[in-house]
This record gives C-alpha cells, sequence and structure tokens, in this order.
C-alpha cells in the first residue's frame, strides 16, 4: 500500500522549509543553570545579602505605612508577612 500524495496540495519549496527549521526549535533560556555548584562560602555570602535585602524592603513598607496612619498590627502583620514570603522564594532557591 504506496500512498501517494495529495495532488490537491501543493509541495512547499525546500527553501521555505530550510528557513522555518530554526525557528521550530525550542527558545534557549535567558539565563541557563549553572555549570557547577557554588563554593559554600560564596552561597551564603549571597544568601546574607539577599536577606539583607529583604529586611531592606520590609523596613521601606513600613515606613511608608507608618506616614499613613495605619494602626501598628496592621504595619506588622503586613510586613511579616512579606518578609516571609520573600525569604521562602530566596531560601527555595537553589541557584543562590
Amino acid at each position: 500500500m504506496d500512498e501517494q500524495p495529495n495532488v490537491d496540495e501543493p509541495a512547499a519549496p525546500e527553501s521555505e522549509t530550510a528557513e522555518a527549521d530554526p525557528l521550530d526549535a525550542p527558545a534557549v533560556p535567558f539565563l541557563d543553570r549553572r555549570s557547577r555548584a557554588r563554593p559554600l562560602a560564596e552561597s551564603a555570602f549571597v544568601r546574607v545579602v539577599a536577606t539583607t535585602g529583604i529586611v531592606g524592603i520590609c523596613v521601606a513598607i513600613a515606613a511608608i505605612l507608618g506616614t499613613q496612619s495605619i494602626h501598628a498590627w496592621i504595619i506588622g502583620l503586613v510586613v511579616s508577612v512579606v518578609s516571609v514570603i520573600l525569604a521562602a522564594i530566596l531560601w527555595s532557591s537553589r541557584t543562590l
């Protein structure tokens, strides 16, 4: 049983199919995974710097909320939730 091509549909020229092949390939990610693991000291340093960034973000949120005459317990709640979420994202990262 040999299948014959459909005569109603013209075959695509080879030049068009050759140009489309690179576009069909999956996109290369912007950031590739590290080929080697970070040394322990470097990883600890990066996490400490990122953690101080989280503290800085939370202090800025508290300062902004404090100027808006918001109750102190709401400020504490918002800052605590934001810090826990950001710390969870930071410490769950395998690239740090």
